[in-house]
Protein backbone atom coordinates (compact mmCIF):
# COMPACT_ATOMS: atom_id res chain seq x y z
CA UNK A 1 0.00 0.00 0.00
CA UNK A 2 1.32 3.69 -0.50
CA UNK A 3 1.51 5.46 2.15
CA UNK A 4 -1.30 7.94 1.74
CA UNK A 5 -4.42 6.54 0.80
CA UNK A 6 -4.73 6.48 -2.92
CA UNK A 7 -7.93 8.03 -5.26
CA UNK A 8 -9.50 7.76 -8.40
CA UNK A 9 -11.68 10.32 -10.16
CA UNK A 10 -13.08 9.18 -12.97
CA UNK A 11 -14.42 11.76 -15.48
CA UNK A 12 -12.76 14.52 -16.54
CA UNK A 13 -14.83 17.15 -15.58
CA UNK A 14 -14.17 16.61 -12.16
CA UNK A 15 -10.37 16.79 -12.39
CA UNK A 16 -10.62 20.67 -10.59
CA UNK A 17 -11.13 18.24 -7.42
CA UNK A 18 -7.43 17.39 -7.81
CA UNK A 19 -6.29 20.16 -6.05
CA UNK A 20 -8.78 20.08 -3.06
CA UNK A 21 -7.60 15.88 -2.79
CA UNK A 22 -3.37 16.05 -3.19
CA UNK A 23 -3.05 17.45 0.10
CA UNK A 24 -4.47 14.39 1.67
CA UNK A 25 -4.70 11.79 -1.01
CA UNK A 26 -2.36 9.89 -3.47
CA UNK A 27 -5.21 11.25 -6.79
CA UNK A 28 -5.10 9.60 -9.82
CA UNK A 29 -7.46 10.58 -12.91
CA UNK A 30 -8.58 7.96 -15.34
CA UNK A 31 -8.77 9.60 -18.56
CA UNK A 32 -4.46 10.11 -17.78
CA UNK A 33 -3.89 6.03 -17.84
CA UNK A 34 -2.96 5.68 -14.39
CA UNK A 35 -0.42 2.78 -14.17
CA UNK A 36 -1.47 -1.03 -14.12
CA UNK A 37 0.18 -1.10 -11.03
CA UNK A 38 -1.49 1.84 -9.61
CA UNK A 39 -4.75 -0.27 -9.29
CA UNK A 40 -3.86 -2.62 -6.57
CA UNK A 41 -3.90 1.15 -4.01
CA UNK A 42 -6.95 2.27 -4.84
CA UNK A 43 -9.21 2.63 -2.36
CA UNK A 44 -12.22 5.14 -3.44
CA UNK A 45 -13.31 5.89 -6.38
CA UNK A 46 -14.70 9.69 -7.02
CA UNK A 47 -17.30 9.60 -10.21
CA UNK A 48 -20.15 11.88 -11.23
CA UNK A 49 -23.21 9.63 -10.79
CA UNK A 50 -24.76 10.19 -14.13
CA UNK A 51 -22.29 8.46 -16.14
CA UNK A 52 -22.07 4.44 -16.01
CA UNK A 53 -19.50 2.78 -13.80
CA UNK A 54 -17.85 -0.47 -15.51
CA UNK A 55 -18.21 -2.98 -12.38
CA UNK A 56 -15.60 -4.92 -14.91
CA UNK A 57 -12.99 -1.70 -13.77
CA UNK A 58 -14.22 -2.00 -9.61
CA UNK A 59 -13.20 -5.64 -9.84
CA UNK A 60 -9.90 -4.64 -10.73
CA UNK A 61 -9.15 -2.48 -7.91
CA UNK A 62 -8.55 -4.80 -4.42
CA UNK A 63 -8.30 -2.32 -2.37
CA UNK A 64 -11.56 -0.48 -2.78
CA UNK A 65 -13.17 0.30 -0.30
CA UNK A 66 -15.78 3.51 -1.13
CA UNK A 67 -17.60 5.03 -4.63
CA UNK A 68 -17.63 8.34 -3.50
CA UNK A 69 -20.76 10.35 -5.81
CA UNK A 70 -20.01 13.55 -6.34
CA UNK A 71 -23.43 14.48 -7.13
CA UNK A 72 -26.68 14.10 -5.80
CA UNK A 73 -27.89 11.67 -8.51
CA UNK A 74 -26.16 8.19 -9.18
CA UNK A 75 -28.30 6.35 -11.48
CA UNK A 76 -25.12 5.45 -13.45
CA UNK A 77 -23.79 3.27 -9.96
CA UNK A 78 -25.63 -0.56 -9.66
CA UNK A 79 -25.73 0.00 -5.91
CA UNK A 80 -27.99 -3.64 -6.04
CA UNK A 81 -24.34 -4.62 -7.15
CA UNK A 82 -21.86 -3.19 -4.55
CA UNK A 83 -24.06 -3.56 -1.73
CA UNK A 84 -24.15 -7.06 -2.00
CA UNK A 85 -20.29 -6.83 -2.36
CA UNK A 86 -20.15 -4.74 1.01
CA UNK A 87 -18.88 -1.13 -1.15
CA UNK A 88 -20.75 1.43 0.38
CA UNK A 89 -21.82 4.46 -2.08
CA UNK A 90 -21.88 7.59 -0.62
CA UNK A 91 -23.69 10.94 -2.57
CA UNK A 92 -24.64 14.51 -1.95
CA UNK A 93 -28.55 14.85 -1.28
CA UNK A 94 -30.24 17.60 -0.68
CA UNK A 95 -27.25 20.36 -1.29
CA UNK A 96 -28.61 21.72 -5.18
CA UNK A 97 -32.58 20.85 -5.60
CA UNK A 98 -33.53 24.79 -4.72
CA UNK A 99 -31.21 25.34 -7.85
CA UNK A 100 -32.27 23.26 -9.86
CA UNK A 101 -36.04 24.02 -9.19
CA UNK A 102 -34.40 27.68 -10.33
CA UNK A 103 -33.32 26.62 -13.19
CA UNK A 104 -36.46 24.97 -14.24
CA UNK A 105 -38.39 28.04 -13.93
CA UNK A 106 -36.46 29.88 -15.85
CA UNK A 107 -36.22 27.32 -18.42
CA UNK A 108 -39.92 27.94 -18.47
CA UNK A 109 -39.98 31.75 -18.41
CA UNK A 110 -37.68 31.40 -21.46
CA UNK A 111 -39.36 29.21 -23.20
CA UNK A 112 -42.89 30.08 -22.68
CA UNK A 113 -42.00 33.85 -23.17
CA UNK A 114 -39.87 33.61 -25.85
CA UNK A 115 -36.87 35.33 -24.23
CA UNK A 116 -33.77 33.90 -26.14
CA UNK A 117 -35.92 34.22 -29.49
CA UNK A 118 -36.80 38.05 -28.30
CA UNK A 119 -32.72 38.70 -27.46
CA UNK A 120 -31.89 37.36 -30.97
CA UNK A 121 -34.56 39.34 -32.48
CA UNK A 122 -33.32 42.36 -30.72
CA UNK A 123 -29.70 41.72 -31.96
CA UNK A 124 -30.28 41.27 -35.52
CA UNK A 125 -31.99 44.30 -35.74
CA UNK A 126 -35.05 42.30 -36.47
CA UNK A 127 -37.08 44.48 -33.67
CA UNK A 128 -39.81 46.56 -35.48
CA UNK A 129 -43.43 48.05 -34.75
CA UNK A 130 -44.56 45.38 -36.44
CA UNK A 131 -42.92 42.60 -35.01
CA UNK A 132 -43.77 42.47 -30.90
CA UNK A 133 -43.71 38.95 -29.65
CA UNK A 134 -46.78 38.22 -28.30
CA UNK A 135 -46.67 35.27 -26.20
CA UNK A 136 -48.80 33.27 -23.43
CA UNK A 137 -49.01 34.36 -19.54
CA UNK A 138 -47.77 32.13 -16.64
CA UNK A 139 -50.35 33.48 -15.23
CA UNK A 140 -53.56 29.87 -14.97
CA UNK A 141 -50.98 27.41 -16.83
CA UNK A 142 -51.11 24.40 -15.52
CA UNK A 143 -48.24 22.79 -14.56
CA UNK A 144 -47.89 19.17 -14.09
CA UNK A 145 -44.76 17.73 -12.47
CA UNK A 146 -42.93 14.64 -13.08
CA UNK A 147 -41.77 13.01 -9.64
CA UNK A 148 -42.39 15.23 -6.08
CA UNK A 149 -39.00 14.53 -3.91
CA UNK A 150 -37.17 17.22 -3.36
CA UNK A 151 -36.53 19.21 -6.58
CA UNK A 152 -40.62 18.67 -7.76
CA UNK A 153 -41.65 20.20 -4.58
CA UNK A 154 -39.65 23.14 -4.89
CA UNK A 155 -40.62 23.37 -8.24
CA UNK A 156 -44.02 23.71 -7.17
CA UNK A 157 -43.33 25.53 -4.24
CA UNK A 158 -41.70 28.41 -6.90
CA UNK A 159 -44.74 27.75 -9.38
CA UNK A 160 -47.29 29.18 -6.56
CA UNK A 161 -46.38 32.98 -6.86
CA UNK A 162 -46.15 32.62 -10.30
CA UNK A 163 -49.62 31.92 -10.41
CA UNK A 164 -49.56 28.13 -11.49
CA UNK A 165 -52.22 25.49 -10.84
CA UNK A 166 -49.48 22.58 -10.13
CA UNK A 167 -50.34 19.18 -10.42
CA UNK A 168 -47.73 15.63 -10.38
CA UNK A 169 -47.52 12.09 -10.86
CA UNK A 170 -45.08 9.52 -9.96
CA UNK A 171 -45.32 5.65 -9.57
CA UNK A 172 -45.72 6.25 -5.41
CA UNK A 173 -48.51 8.72 -3.27
CA UNK A 174 -46.85 11.04 -0.99
CA UNK A 175 -48.12 13.52 1.40
CA UNK A 176 -47.86 16.91 -0.40
CA UNK A 177 -50.58 19.15 -0.97
CA UNK A 178 -50.56 18.92 -4.54
CA UNK A 179 -52.98 16.41 -6.51
CA UNK A 180 -51.58 13.59 -7.86
CA UNK A 181 -52.72 12.17 -11.34
CA UNK A 182 -54.33 8.90 -12.07
CA UNK A 183 -51.23 8.21 -14.38
CA UNK A 184 -48.24 9.55 -16.55
CA UNK A 185 -51.07 10.15 -19.50
CA UNK A 186 -54.02 12.14 -17.25
CA UNK A 187 -50.96 14.08 -16.07
CA UNK A 188 -49.69 15.10 -19.81
CA UNK A 189 -53.48 15.62 -21.24
CA UNK A 190 -53.91 18.28 -18.29
CA UNK A 191 -50.64 20.47 -18.50
CA UNK A 192 -49.00 22.65 -20.34
CA UNK A 193 -45.91 22.78 -19.36
CA UNK A 194 -44.93 19.17 -17.81
CA UNK A 195 -41.43 19.12 -15.82
CA UNK A 196 -39.63 16.03 -15.64
CA UNK A 197 -38.01 16.16 -12.51
CA UNK A 198 -37.98 12.27 -11.28
CA UNK A 199 -34.93 10.37 -10.44
CA UNK A 200 -34.15 8.17 -13.35
CA UNK A 201 -33.64 4.19 -13.41
CA UNK A 202 -33.38 1.16 -15.62
CA UNK A 203 -37.22 1.36 -15.18
CA UNK A 204 -38.04 4.04 -15.92
CA UNK A 205 -35.63 4.94 -19.10
CA UNK A 206 -38.11 6.55 -21.66
CA UNK A 207 -40.87 7.51 -19.49
CA UNK A 208 -41.48 10.20 -21.49
CA UNK A 209 -42.12 8.86 -24.90
CA UNK A 210 -44.25 9.27 -28.36
CA UNK A 211 -47.27 8.84 -26.48
CA UNK A 212 -46.61 11.40 -23.76
CA UNK A 213 -45.54 13.93 -25.98
CA UNK A 214 -48.71 13.33 -28.28
CA UNK A 215 -50.38 13.83 -24.87
CA UNK A 216 -49.00 17.44 -24.15
CA UNK A 217 -49.77 18.44 -27.51
CA UNK A 218 -48.93 21.05 -30.05
CA UNK A 219 -48.83 23.99 -27.52
CA UNK A 220 -47.38 22.15 -24.66
CA UNK A 221 -44.14 23.00 -23.34
CA UNK A 222 -41.72 20.07 -21.78
CA UNK A 223 -39.28 20.72 -19.16
CA UNK A 224 -36.63 18.24 -18.43
CA UNK A 225 -34.00 18.77 -15.54
CA UNK A 226 -33.78 15.57 -14.34
CA UNK A 227 -31.87 12.85 -16.75
CA UNK A 228 -31.61 12.69 -20.36
CA UNK A 229 -32.68 8.88 -20.20
CA UNK A 230 -36.04 9.59 -19.30
CA UNK A 231 -37.42 11.32 -22.60
CA UNK A 232 -37.24 9.53 -25.30
CA UNK A 233 -35.27 11.69 -27.32
CA UNK A 234 -35.38 10.40 -31.32
CA UNK A 235 -39.24 10.81 -30.71
CA UNK A 236 -38.90 14.55 -28.92
CA UNK A 237 -37.06 15.90 -31.93
CA UNK A 238 -39.64 14.01 -33.95
CA UNK A 239 -42.72 15.69 -32.44
CA UNK A 240 -41.14 18.98 -32.08
CA UNK A 241 -40.39 18.81 -36.10
CA UNK A 242 -43.81 17.95 -37.13
CA UNK A 243 -45.27 20.51 -34.33
CA UNK A 244 -47.34 17.83 -32.01
CA UNK A 245 -45.47 18.78 -29.28
CA UNK A 246 -45.25 23.19 -29.15
CA UNK A 247 -41.90 23.81 -27.35
CA UNK A 248 -39.02 21.62 -25.35
CA UNK A 249 -36.58 23.14 -22.49
CA UNK A 250 -33.69 20.61 -21.55
CA UNK A 251 -30.73 20.76 -19.44
CA UNK A 252 -30.20 16.87 -19.56
CA UNK A 253 -29.64 14.79 -22.62
CA UNK A 254 -29.55 11.12 -24.05
CA UNK A 255 -25.47 11.57 -24.18
CA UNK A 256 -23.44 14.02 -22.65
CA UNK A 257 -22.21 16.70 -23.90
CA UNK A 258 -25.04 16.45 -26.54
CA UNK A 259 -23.81 17.04 -30.59
CA UNK A 260 -24.54 20.42 -31.56
CA UNK A 261 -25.33 19.27 -34.76
CA UNK A 262 -28.65 17.10 -33.25
CA UNK A 263 -30.29 20.27 -32.47
CA UNK A 264 -29.36 22.45 -35.67
CA UNK A 265 -32.50 22.42 -37.34
CA UNK A 266 -34.83 21.68 -34.05
CA UNK A 267 -37.36 24.07 -33.73
CA UNK A 268 -39.30 25.57 -30.22
CA UNK A 269 -36.32 24.90 -28.40
CA UNK A 270 -34.09 26.10 -24.97
CA UNK A 271 -30.89 23.79 -24.62
CA UNK A 272 -28.47 24.46 -21.19
CA UNK A 273 -25.56 22.54 -21.03
CA UNK A 274 -26.55 20.55 -18.03
CA UNK A 275 -26.09 23.68 -15.24
CA UNK A 276 -29.02 23.46 -13.36
CA UNK A 277 -27.75 22.57 -10.35
CA UNK A 278 -24.46 23.94 -10.86
CA UNK A 279 -23.97 26.82 -8.77
CA UNK A 280 -20.59 27.78 -6.54
CA UNK A 281 -22.97 26.84 -3.87
CA UNK A 282 -24.36 24.01 -4.56
CA UNK A 283 -20.52 22.80 -5.92
CA UNK A 284 -19.04 23.88 -2.32
CA UNK A 285 -21.63 21.74 -0.84
CA UNK A 286 -20.88 18.94 -3.32
CA UNK A 287 -17.55 19.20 -2.05
CA UNK A 288 -17.91 19.30 1.59
CA UNK A 289 -19.39 16.15 1.70
CA UNK A 290 -17.03 14.00 -1.04
CA UNK A 291 -14.19 15.61 1.62
CA UNK A 292 -16.51 14.25 4.22
CA UNK A 293 -16.94 11.04 3.37
CA UNK A 294 -13.35 10.56 2.49
CA UNK A 295 -12.42 11.68 6.02
CA UNK A 296 -14.51 9.41 7.91
CA UNK A 297 -13.99 6.29 5.36
CA UNK A 298 -9.98 6.47 6.65
CA UNK A 299 -10.28 7.38 9.62
CA UNK A 300 -13.25 4.24 10.14
CA UNK A 301 -16.20 6.39 11.23
CA UNK A 302 -19.45 6.18 9.63
CA UNK A 303 -20.06 7.97 6.55
CA UNK A 304 -21.94 10.97 6.19
CA UNK A 305 -23.89 10.75 2.99
CA UNK A 306 -24.09 7.24 2.26
CA UNK A 307 -26.94 6.17 -0.33
CA UNK A 308 -29.18 4.00 2.03
CA UNK A 309 -32.22 3.15 -0.87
Amino acid sequence: MTQRPAVLIMQRHLAPLTGFLESSYDVYRFWEHPPVEAERDIQALIVAGEFPLDTVLIERLPALKLIACFTSGYDGIDVDWCRARGLPVTHAPAVNHEDVADHAIGLILASRRRLVEGDRTLRSGGWTPESRLITPSLKGARLGIVGMGLIGQAIAERARPLRMAVDWWGPRPKDVEWPRADNLLALARQSDILVVACKADDDNRGLIDAGVLAALGPSGLLVNVARGSLVDEDALIAALRAGTLGAAALDVYEDEPTDPDRWTDVPNTVLTPHTAGATTESVQGMLMLLMQNLAALFADQPLVSPVTD
